[in-house]
């Protein structure tokens, strides 16, 4: 068998080494790093792939995020609703552009933001939503959009972890995550189900004046060279990182149907087990790509798992041990421990097992195995 990974991008590597190879070569020899065809040509594809009017390259998800919100004219002191059960560079983005981050409980289910709570946050300050995505699993959009809506506030979908994913609205239209708010921002970090070979990221509007906007922001405030209009931020996505986009794009549903394929066996061996809860999935689960796969151990056994594990040599991942509102440079007074129920039993409880595209059925059968006979 071979060795188990949390993630194996040298696997992956190998079904686009010469095309790559092949793609650094050429930019090696035009020494065009910066905003040459590659970058151009990759955004070009993903506005097809995505069915979106404009994609902005920058140079990581955490700043596409900054970038989006900086491109909505968002002022300090606005508050901004976002989830308590995601990682950092959510809230981190709020508190640095001085907006004042709200936190909300997520749904016992799917893990996302809970529309409920959503309506009980909000407050006359408040101008934005930012649904997370989480572990590939879209949001509640029609919920989330109907809020907005009603409010007149913008919605930023973080997307980092859910691109190729399918919602389907309660009109019975199709759209990707990331493309039903006012602006989507997704990251490329290698580990991703599109990721680079470094640092990327971009961000996905339909609006053109907002589009206009932020091509601004990311380019140092430049749409004439020297000719500074809008306060704006270095952050490019370099030629290099492109090709590798350039090369993954077009596998990446055959990418996302792998996962689904493992995410599936994975659940299937774990159907019926009174200690695990496995996740949540509609349909034939084309809203969910399986970024993670992430677990429930109940009966206080996640811990204890997870070091018979570390001690067989097997990856896992625990996404995540502290809720945003107990992390110190998040606490804040407003905060109430009885507003966060689900977020608060489940960084108790969450387990993520291996899961990439290279994942085998004799892998998946002995870590299963594994855990199951340890939780009997």
């Amino acid at each position: 068998m071979k060795k188990i990974q949390m993630v194996d991008l040298k696997g992956q590597f190998e079904g686009i080494k010469n095309e790559v190879n092949a793609s650094f070569q050429e930019i090696m020899e035009e020494t065009s790093f910066i905003n040459g065809p590659h970058v151009h040509a990759f955004q070009k594809d993903l506005e097809e792939y995505l069915g979106v009017k404009h994609v902005i390259p920058c140079a990581n998800g955490t700043d596409a995020l900054q970038i989006a919100m900086m491109g909505l004219g968002l002022k300090p002191g606005d508050e901004v609703i976002t989830a308590d059960f995601t990682f950092a560079a959510t809230v981190e983005v709020i508190a640095l552009l001085q907006l004042t981050p709200v936190l909300v409980d997520v749904d016992p289910e799917t893990y996302n933001i809970d529309p409920d709570k959503i309506r009980k946050a909000i407050t006359p300050k408040t101008r934005a939503i930012v649904p997370v995505h989480l572990f590939g699993q879209v949001a509640n959009m029609d919920a989330v959009m109907e809020i907005a809506k009603e409010h007149h506030l913008y919605v930023i979908e973080d997307n980092a972890q859910a691109i190729g994913a399918n919602y389907h609205s309660k009109e019975a239209k199709t759209f990707k995550a990331g493309t039903m708010g006012d602006v989507g921002a997704t990251s490329f970090f290698p580990s991703k189900n599109l990721g680079c070979y470094g640092d990327g990221g971009a961000i996905f509007t339909n609006n053109d004046e907002l589009a206009h906007t932020i091509r601004g922001i990311v380019n140092h405030g430049m749409y004439e060279r020297y000719h500074h209009d809008v306060i704006g931020v270095n952050s490019r996505l370099d030629s290099l990182q492109a090709a590798v986009l350039e090369a993954k794009l077009p596998k990446l549903d055959i990418y996302n149907e792998a996962r689904k394929a493992a995410a599936l066996k994975y659940t299937e061996a774990f159907k019926d087990h009174d200690k695990i809860v496995t996740p949540y999935r509609e349909g034939d689960c084309d809203t969910h790509v399986f970024h993670q796969y992430t677990l429930r151990i109940l009966g206080g056994k996640r811990d204890a798992l997870a070091k018979h594990l570390q001690e067989k040599g097997l990856p896992f991942g625990i996404y995540y041990p502290i809720p945003l509102h107990k992390q110190k440079a998040y606490v804040d007074e407003r905060y109430v421990e009885a507003d966060f129920p689900v977020t608060n039993r489940l960084v108790q409880e969450v387990i993520s097992l291996p899961m990439h595209t290279e994942l085998d059925d004799e892998q998946i059968d002995y870590l299963t195995g594994i855990i199951i006979d340890f939780l009997k």
